[in-house]
């Protein structure tokens, strides 16, 4: 059994790997790097992996309109794919709290990403935050 927290990760590994395979197929991306990295059968990898790119252009217009002039194509790899992970979550995983997938962008931003991008990642994440639940009224 896999924690969430490693999950998590691995789903990161995986979008993070697909910014630089464009000319492949996600389900061919999916299924190599879990047979090489031996990343388990998991529901939440398989379902978040798959449903980030599904969503993408949902999601990124999300965090472009948050990130005060940067669109997500002029961000670093690591903070799109962290952004684009943890507000999949928020808008498409309701199981999952906001603060949670929150908190654990900010750890794969301190371990992924340069010392600066924390803030920054924060910053767009919480608006998107607000915005999610100003529309559905939840926390």
């Amino acid at each position: 059994m896999i924690s969430r927290k490693e999950a998590r990760e691995a789903v990161y590994g995986l979008l993070f790997e697909t910014e630089f395979k464009k000319d492949e197929k996600p389900e061919d991306i999916f299924a190599v790097s879990c047979e090489e990295r031996e990343i388990p059968e998991d529901d939440y990898i398989r379902d978040v992996f798959f449903g980030v790119l599904a969503n993408l252009e949902t999601i990124d217009a999300l965090a472009s309109k948050y990130s005060n002039g940067w669109k997500t194509n002029r961000m670093t790899v690591s903070s799109r794919t962290i952004i684009r992970l943890a507000t999949y979550e928020m808008k498409f995983v309701p199981q999952i709290p906001h603060h949670v997938s929150l908190n654990e962008a900010i750890e794969l931003a301190k371990k992924y990403d340069d010392e600066k991008a924390k803030g920054f990642i924060n910053g767009v994440l919480n608006s998107i935050k607000d915005e999610i639940e100003k529309e559905d009224g939840s926390n």
